[in-house]
């Protein structure tokens, strides 16, 4: 019988893909059991590294750190969006998300899967579809305060070398400034989508003060 838990994360290795900008994650042995009676990793990584949550923090000082959201928002029963199959740097409508919004419960979890995890540890990777202020705006009017996504970012990814690039994160502040969580760098959402019941588990590591942190993104069919 095969184990209803699914993993959504991907796997955190020295050099893997992070957001342009943002610290390269490190992955060393610090203590080995020959030497020292025990195995120890040291991690060199950013608040953003892997699959993650931004908490409101993350793009406004005045907003709730990491550790002020309540426990709640970081897992659920979610609902899947599934907008796969759109091109590079597609924007995602609130037309698109309207069937998975229609009867959803206020509180939700909402997983965008847009396939683009295909495309981890390439340079496509960056051009994946992005969230409109408009579909943020959809999301939050229907009680939505957690948001997920098999891509880099619910915002457009700047293109390399587009130092003129708007950096505003529109959608980014629409869900934030609703005290919601964003969880970015999943993996593998085709396999809950046309599952009729998802529990959803975003729990990130206990930062004070924090921006976000990494998660061990995980789903269960129930």
């Amino acid at each position: 019988m095969p184990s209803p838990w699914i993993d959504l994360s991907v796997p955190v290795v020295t050099g893997m893909p992070v957001y342009p900008g943002d610290p390269a994650v490190e992955v060393t042995p610090a203590l080995r059991v020959p030497r020292d009676g025990v195995n120890v990793l040291q991690l060199h990584l950013g608040s953003q590294s892997g699959t993650h949550v931004d908490a409101p923090y993350h793009v406004d000082d005045a907003w709730p750190r990491l550790d002020e959201l309540p426990l709640e928002r970081f897992a659920g029963h979610a609902v899947v969006a599934d907008v796969r199959g759109l091109p590079a740097r597609a924007p995602i409508t609130p037309e698109l998300l309207a069937p998975a919004l229609r009867g959803l419960r206020p509180g939700s979890p909402v997983l965008l899967a847009t396939g683009w995890s295909a495309y981890w540890g390439t340079d496509h990777y960056l051009a994946h579809p992005w969230l409109t202020p408009e579909a943020a705006e959809a999301l939050v009017a229907a009680g939505v305060r957690t948001v997920a996504v098999d891509a880099l970012s619910v915002d457009p990814t700047p293109e390399p070398g587009d130092e003129a690039a708007d950096l505003a994160l529109p959608a980014h502040r629409v869900l934030c400034g609703a005290g919601g969580v964003i969880a970015e760098n999943l993996t593998g959402l085709e396999r809950v989508v046309g599952l009729p019941d998802v529990e959803l588990f975003l729990f990130p590591l206990r930062l004070p003060g924090a921006d976000g942190a990494p998660v061990r993104a995980v789903a269960r069919a129930v």
